[in-house]
């Protein structure tokens, strides 16, 4: 971000330009299907940890089981590595990854 003083004035401007760069791609948390966890189980972590609907997580945990995984999450970078590790400390097996390579 850059002031300058407009020409001709006392009053400043300020000028902003938006560059997008690759941190600024959302970031993607993916859960995907294991031979350990119950449904329900998935159903629960989902509602407890990221505080969605009952029906929430049970459309989530559906995709994880049938397509053998969910985006779970979206944000930023640090926010996907948090939601990781926070599903692995569950004992769900997740990734992150950017959003446009998912």
């Amino acid at each position: 971000m850059a002031t300058s003083t407009a020409p001709g004035t006392d009053t400043l401007t300020r000028e902003e330009t938006d560059t997008l760069t690759s941190s600024d791609v959302p970031w993607v948390v993916i859960v995907w299907n294991d031979p350990v966890n119950l449904m329900s189980y998935v159903s629960y972590v989902f509602q407890s940890y990221f505080g969605y609907s009952e029906s929430k997580s049970h459309r989530l945990m559906l995709e994880v089981h049938q397509a053998g995984k969910s985006v779970v999450a979206t944000g930023s970078r640090e926010s996907a590595e948090r939601d990781t590790v926070a599903m692995h400390s569950y004992g769900l097996w997740a990734t992150f990854q950017k959003a446009d390579a998912a």
